[in-house]
Parts: structure tokens; C-alpha cells; sequence
């Protein structure tokens, strides 16, 4: 049984916290959606609180957090070229975006292969496996790539909320507008 040390606390909210991300991922790639007030404000809360975790981890470790920081950028510069593919609408319905998904899909299916890839591992090798669930999260590609996903999710979100708050802003000053030219 493995040992309750802080990588394998990390691990069990990981693992868990990413499935659903992918799944619900997965699930909206497919077309239009509404924009939530709550989901991008989750994203820019559980995100940075799991890399914290993660950072935990690897701290002291210049090399690792190096991996975690390249992801992140890379992750960030990510979205910002998918906000620029995201189409976004403002109806009398609510807001919407549809955003690209092939590079969305991509990016979780590149998560999804590492976490397959580990449990190939640990359950061909078992025991002859020497590693911990710490090794898994101290991985450079693990990281790298926890690091791409999080800067991806945590840019995105800030770019709805700014989408969001600018067509708000714009539809006040419009409103403020019409209401001084009709008195």
C-alpha cells in the first residue's frame, strides 16, 4: 500500500480533478456554449491552487519547476491563439463561445496519454516498478505537461472573463449613451 506522503495526496486530488476536467472537456469541445459567471472563476481558483501543490512537490528542484514553468508558458501562449479561433457571441439569450476544439481535444489527449502511459506502467512493472507516486509527479514530462494544460485552462478562462466584462462595459456605455441623447 502505498505511503500517505504530500505525492500521493497530490496524486489522488490529481488524477481524479483531471478526468473530470477531461471528460467535461471533451464534453463541450463539440460546439456552442453558454458562458458561465461561475465555471471561469472555479478554473482561476483550482488551477493555480493544484499547481501550488505540484510546486510543493518539486520545490527546491530549479530543473522541475524550469518544466513546470515552460509548460505553463507554452500552455498560456496556447490560449491566446485558441481565443483568437474562439468564435463569441452576446444574444439576448446570454453570451456563447465555441471554441476550437481540435486544439482543446489535443491538448487533453496529450494529458491523458501520460496518465494512460504511467498506468501501463505501474501495472506491467508492479512491483519491479521502484518509483513512488511522488517519481510520477516530479516527472519532467508530467509536469510539463500539467503545466501546459494548467496555463492553457487558467489563460482561457481569464480571456472569457475578459470578453465577458468588455461586452458588459460596452452595453452600459451604449445604454448611457442612448439614454443622454433621448433627454
Amino acid at each position: 500500500m502505498a505511503a500517505l506522503n504530500p505525492g500521493t495526496i497530490a496524486l489522488a486530488i490529481f488524477v481524479p480533478l483531471m478526468a473530470w476536467r477531461l471528460y467535461t472537456r471533451f464534453r463541450r469541445l463539440v460546439g456552442r456554449q453558454r458562458l458561465s459567471r461561475i465555471r471561469p472563476w472555479i478554473t482561476l481558483v483550482v488551477f493555480p491552487l493544484l499547481l501550488l501543490m505540484i510546486a510543493w512537490v518539486t520545490r527546491f528542484d530549479v530543473v522541475r519547476e524550469g518544466w513546470l514553468a515552460a509548460g505553463l508558458a507554452i500552455g498560456a501562449a496556447l490560449a491566446v491563439f485558441a481565443h483568437r479561433l474562439t468564435r463569441f457571441e452576446a444574444t439576448p439569450e446570454g453570451f456563447f463561445y465555441t471554441p476550437n476544439a481540435p486544439l482543446g481535444i489535443a491538448l487533453s489527449l496529450l494529458m491523458v496519454g501520460r496518465i494512460g502511459y504511467r498506468m501501463y506502467e505501474v501495472w506491467s512493472l508492479g512491483p519491479a516498478l521502484a518509483r513512488d507516486n511522488t517519481a510520477f509527479l516530479r516527472s519532467p514530462l508530467t509536469l510539463a505537461l500539467f503545466g501546459l494544460l494548467a496555463g492553457y485552462y487558467v489563460t482561457y478562462a481569464a480571456g472569457l472573463i475578459r470578453w465577458r466584462s468588455k461586452v458588459l462595459r460596452a452595453s452600459r456605455e451604449r445604454e448611457a449613451a442612448q439614454q443622454q441623447s433621448s433627454e
